[in-house]
């Protein structure tokens, strides 16, 4: 698989696969695919994560111990399915509050209504994680299930528990205005705000939750407390944005110190109706990512180093220093 490939399969987003064929595999609770059913497809240096979808023009099937994928029944790739440990591989990624009390129409989180995880059951997943003997990483994420406050306070005493484990630890969450610094003083070492999108009138439209503003303000704050390279922000692309405004605050958030994750929009079944949105093609999946690249190496930064969260995944986007 090469970068030509792998954004042809972030475009479409999804497969038809015999489940039978996919292992162990876990059901995400956070984000936009929440609840459903995905896996992980690596193909040479490069990981992509599809949603099990019947109705996909892509198909998987076996063939002398490959997984071959199929478009319009020619093969477009072949290459093995990845276990996950937790969401991802060769990470336990955890999700504390599987709920939320703001309403962004590009989540499904607060339709879906989940459980609220206790530090216990989140220390046994870790730890169960930990003794398959192929965690490089800790990534904690979550809803909010009262408040964001109320979110960092258990981030922080989780942090502290999973120490022990001696592997980065990474926490996205909605921030708060001393969240990076309890965090880093827990033992954190890296972190993510997302700024969903960068354009006032999408965001105004379709993100419920505290102003834009104010995550950037702790997004700064983020690169002054963990340093460059160790703070990461979510920018979706396909929300009725120009390339030119992706362009215009991708150099912003770099310039910053800030590695934003440009992540193809996907419109869950649960909110239909709700969202204007448009996966973005393969064509601009390139461009895009190849645009990143070139700012990110105007500042000085490295999205190959994330030990962490999604930039070291790579299975829903194209990490510009990775995959290109």
């Amino acid at each position: 698989m090469n970068a030509k490939i792998k954004a042809e399969l972030i475009s479409i987003g999804a497969i038809d696969i015999d489940t039978s064929l996919l292992g162990r595999f876990t059901i995400p609770t956070a984000g936009p695919g929440a609840g459903g059913k995905a896996f992980f497809f690596r193909s040479g240096k490069h990981r992509v994560r599809l949603v099990v979808d019947e109705g996909s023009p892509l198909r998987a099937v076996k063939d002398n111990g490959d997984i071959v994928i199929l478009k319009g029944g020619k093969e477009l790739v072949r290459g093995t399915i990845e276990e996950e440990l937790i969401h991802c591989p060769e990470q336990a990624y955890i999700t504390m509050s599987e709920r939320c009390i703001y309403d962004c129409k590009f989540c499904p989180v607060p339709k879906l209504k989940g459980k609220v995880k206790s530090t216990e059951e989140l220390l046994k997943l870790v730890e169960e994680a930990y003794n398959l003997g192929k965690m490089k990483g800790i990534s904690i994420t979550s809803g909010v299930e009262v408040s964001p406050e109320k979110e960092v306070e258990r981030a922080v005493e989780l942090v502290k528990a999973l120490k022990k484990y001696n592997v980065p630890i990474g926490v996205s969450v909605y921030p708060t205005k001393d969240s990076s610094r309890l965090l880093k003083e827990a033992g954190a070492s890296e972190i993510k705000y997302n700024v969903e999108t960068m354009d006032r009138e999408i965001y105004n439209k379709y993100c419920k939750k505290p102003p834009l503003d104010f995550t950037l303000a702790c997004l700064k704050d983020a690169v002054r407390i963990f340093g460059k390279n160790n703070v990461f922000t979510n920018f979706i692309v396909g929300l009725g944005e120009t390339d030119e405004t992706v362009e215009k605050y991708y150099e912003e958030l770099a310039k910053m110190g800030v590695i934003p994750v440009l992540r193809a929009v996907g419109v869950h079944p649960l909110r239909f109706g709700e969202l204007e949105a448009e996966r973005p093609t393969k064509e601009r999946l390139l461009k895009l990512a190849e645009m990143a690249r070139r700012i990110l190496d105007k500042y000085g930064l490295d999205a190959s180093v994330a030990k962490t969260m999604c930039l070291p995944c790579t299975g829903c986007d194209l990490n510009p220093h990775i995959d290109l």
